[in-house]
């Protein structure tokens, strides 16, 4: 009777890790399509100059592409960082500027699936946000900590241009959310490249019109 206990109990064991292993294949599987989709979504925003969703029913829309050159990754990061947004890819936290704009950019991920590659920053390596309008920004990582995720300072202007990436802490836990927080912080180095200059009359027009841009 026992040992047939013990044979249910490992079954069952068996059971919920093949259940397990393939929830967890099903949400990279997810965040990697999702992350193709979004990529076309962004194609198709810079033509129209206007944000444009990667599928009918999203609430959320591409607002710029982030590079880890010496992670060898590349990520859109969608308006917005609800819990419905991130789930398929990282965000960008509402009330902050927008990455690649002057001040304290904020954006999170969840650290299993987007911002796994967080851990491998180390202080120097580069990091490089396109912008809708067609601009570059390359920044510098240089500082990475462990806060609570009641600490609001990472939100906060610091009085210069940097990229804040947060995603939870540790990043192995079983257990999802948590209450630590794992921040990387990346100032800029470099100004963001500029636009072309408009054809002449084209400023003239620009000025009538209120200087109206889409971005």
């Amino acid at each position: 009777m026992k040992s047939r206990a013990h044979t249910m109990l490992f079954l069952g064991m068996i059971s919920v890790s093949i259940w397990q292993a393939g929830e967890a294949a099903y949400i990279h599987a997810k965040a990697w399509v999702a992350q193709r989709l979004i990529a076309s979504a962004w194609d198709r925003s810079r033509a129209a100059g206007v944000g444009v969703k990667p599928w009918p029913w999203a609430d959320t829309y591409p607002v710029a592409r982030l590079e880890a050159p010496r992670q060898g990754t590349e990520l859109m990061v969608l308006a917005g960082a609800s819990g419905r947004t991130l789930a398929f890819g990282p965000g960008h936290v509402d009330g902050t500027p927008m990455p690649g704009d002057t001040g304290n950019a904020v954006v999170s991920g969840h650290r299993d699936t987007h911002f796994a590659f967080l851990r491998e920053l180390r202080s120097g390596d580069p990091l490089l946000v396109h912008s809708a309008n067609g601009r570059m920004a390359r920044y510098e990582v240089s500082g990475i900590e462990v806060v609570r995720h009641r600490d609001i300072r990472v939100l906060l202007d610091a009085g210069d241009d940097r990229l804040t990436l947060v995603t939870c802490y540790p990043f192995d836990s079983p257990v999802p959310g948590g209450s630590l927080r794992y921040v990387v912080v990346a100032r800029r180095t470099l100004s963001p490249s500029p636009r072309p200059s408009p054809a002449r009359g084209e400023g003239d027009d620009e000025a009538k019109d209120g200087g109206s841009r889409a971005g």
